[in-house]
């Protein structure tokens, strides 16, 4: 419970908890020392009746569950994240695009052949996934929108 009053000083109104009345404070706004009345009815405010029912004074007596062995565990780790994966192997995540139009040679197309090398090179055990692309590009000589396709490699490198 709460006692309020006012300072008799400067009128300040001052609140203090019944188990200090009678007692000597001083004013946080003159400095001057008040003796905190005694509680009556009119100057008694309850801040919150529930804190100071039956229910809130009883005592809660909680217990920790003790184990013999080792306890099981609820939430389980995920997997690591690709960046760690890739760290802890040594061997990044590589990505490697093959367009058709690089690969022309006066008239030869090469293609296939640029492919295949370099699938060779990085051979099947590091090789995750081989896609293929379709892409648009304006043609320099005539400047006509073409069409063309390619492969997108993801290799371990």
């Amino acid at each position: 419970m709460d006692v309020t009053f006012h300072c008799p000083k400067c009128k300040q109104e001052l609140v203090v908890d019944a188990s200090g009345a009678g007692s000597e404070i001083s004013c946080p706004s003159c400095n001057g020392t008040i003796t905190v009345p005694h509680p009556d009815p009119t100057n008694i405010h309850t801040a919150n009746p529930i804190l100071t029912s039956a229910a809130a004074r009883e005592d809660k007596h909680y217990s920790v569950p003790v184990h013999d062995g080792p306890t099981s565990v609820l939430i389980q780790k995920g997997p690591p994240r690709l960046e760690v994966a890739a760290k802890a192997t040594e061997k990044q995540l590589r990505i490697k695009t093959i367009r058709r139009s690089d690969c022309m040679e006066v008239g030869h197309d090469r293609f296939d052949d640029v492919v295949a090398e370099f699938l060779k090179q990085i051979g099947p055990d590091d090789m995750v996934n081989i896609s293929t692309i379709a892409y648009s590009h304006t043609d320099l000589a005539t400047r006509a929108l073409m069409t063309d396709y390619g492969v997108l490699v993801v290799y371990r490198g």
